[in-house]
Formats: structure tokens, sequence, C-alpha cells
């Protein structure tokens, strides 16, 4: 796990300093990017995630009470966040300090959950113990990064509006910690006994529907008045294919 925590720190704290490196990102790439990644995290959530869901010994539909679930907690996260967690650049939010703690707190807790997915992995990689069968979670993984880093830029973008650069890169750094401390965290519950299969499958079903939420939200904002966009298209079709190399050939 050591690896991940690299990975996932190093890809918010990068993509946020973007804001103050490259600024002119935003305007070229940044939509792109976002489209990209909001096609993987689709990918990989139809590909993997909800197949491994429903293979993992639960009856159906109560799983697919704990994916709903999530979709629905989403949208809850997303009144405090504004939606930056799929690319939304609201500067408003930046301007109270009850405003920057309620975008911290929304971004935070999904942030946290989403890395759980991660220690799952890392437990079970090679063996049966919780679902079964061997999870992929260099499949996972990536999704999970190619997501931080556009909501990372965002949230840069937001906090650098109202606030100096050092509170920024502070915030920044705060929720760069907010995956990896979801991964290991995870992992100490199951490892200790606390966290059982049962509470790894709930997991797994509140993230998936938070993924879906997410995913789906940067496809229907991306074309708002359904306008055809060669760039996009493209995009989110390097993005599928590249989640279905993944899973298959890797």
């Amino acid at each position: 796990m050591g690896l991940n925590f690299i990975l996932l720190f190093l890809t918010a704290l990068g993509a946020g300093s973007l804001v103050f490196i490259a600024p002119k990102f935003r305007d070229k790439y940044f939509k792109l990017v976002l489209v990209f990644a909001g096609s993987y995290l689709f990918s990989i959530t139809i590909l993997h995630i909800l197949p491994e869901l429903f293979h993992s010994g639960y009856e159906g539909g109560r799983m697919g009470l704990y994916i709903l679930i999530g979709f629905l907690l989403q949208q809850l996260l997303e009144f405090l966040s504004s939606g930056i967690e799929h690319g939304h650049i609201h500067h408003h939010h930046g301007e109270t300090k009850s405003g920057v703690f309620t975008v911290m707190l929304g971004l935070f807790i999904h942030a946290f959950l989403e890395g759980t997915l991660l220690s799952h992995g890392s437990l079970i990689e090679g063996s049966t113990e919780a679902f079964g069968h061997v999870h992929n979670s260099k499949t996972v993984l990536a999704g999970v990064i190619l997501h931080k880093g556009p909501a990372a830029f965002a949230l840069a973008a937001v906090l650098s509006s109202s606030m100096s650069k050092k509170w920024t890169l502070i915030l920044l750094m705060i929720f760069a910690l907010a995956s990896p401390l979801g991964m290991f965290s995870s992992a100490y519950l199951f490892q200790s006994g606390l966290l059982e299969k049962e509470g790894v499958g709930i997991l797994f079903g509140l993230v998936a529907g938070g993924f879906l939420h997410i995913s789906t939200t940067i496809f229907f904002e991306s074309s708002p008045h359904h306008k055809f966009n060669w760039n996009k298209l493209i995009v989110s079709f390097l993005a599928a294919g590249l989640a279905i190399l993944s899973e298959y050939l890797f």
C-alpha cells in the first residue's frame, strides 16, 4: 500500500499545483482531461466494480440498494462540495471560512470512501479471503488516480481565488491525504476483524454508486446543449478502450 499512498498523494498535490505552475491548463486541457477521467471511471465501474459486487455472495437486490444509497449519498456530498469532485469550479464558496470548511468536508468524505476500495484489493490479491475471487486493484487504482487529478485541480482553482497560495497548498495536502487515509483505515479494520466481508461489500456498493453519479454527471455536463464535439467523443472512446484493456489484458 505504500506505493498506492505515494501515487494518490502526489497525483492530487501535482494536479492541484498546476493552478500555479500552468494557469492556462484550465482553459486548454481541463475539460478534455475531465471527460477522459469520467469515461474511464464509468467504464471500470461497469466492467469491473459492479460485476465483482454482484458476484460477491450478496443477494442482488440488497447490493443494488447499497449502490443506490451510494448514488444518493454522493448527491448529498455535492451540496457540500458544489460538485468540485466532477470538475465544477465555483469561486463564491471560497469567500468565507464556512464555505471552505463545507467544500473540504464534502470532498474529504468522498475521497476517504473511494480510498477504501484500494485496501480491499491489496488485502486479497492472490487470495479469496473477502469476495471469493481475485480483485485487480490496479484497475481501480488507475480510476481513482484519474478521477483525483481533475478534482484536485478544481479544488485548488476554487481555493486560490480567495486565499493565499500557502493556505491553498495546505488544504490541498489535506485533500490529498483523504484517499490514503481511507485505504489504511479500511485495511486496519479488515485485518483486525472489525470490518468483515459484509462491511467491505457495503463500502464497495456505496463507492460504486458514487462513481456512477460522478461519471454520468461529467458526461451530461460536458455537453449541456447536446452539441456534438469530436474531441470529447474521441477522448471518451480512448478512455473506455483503456479501461477494457486494463480489465481484460493486464
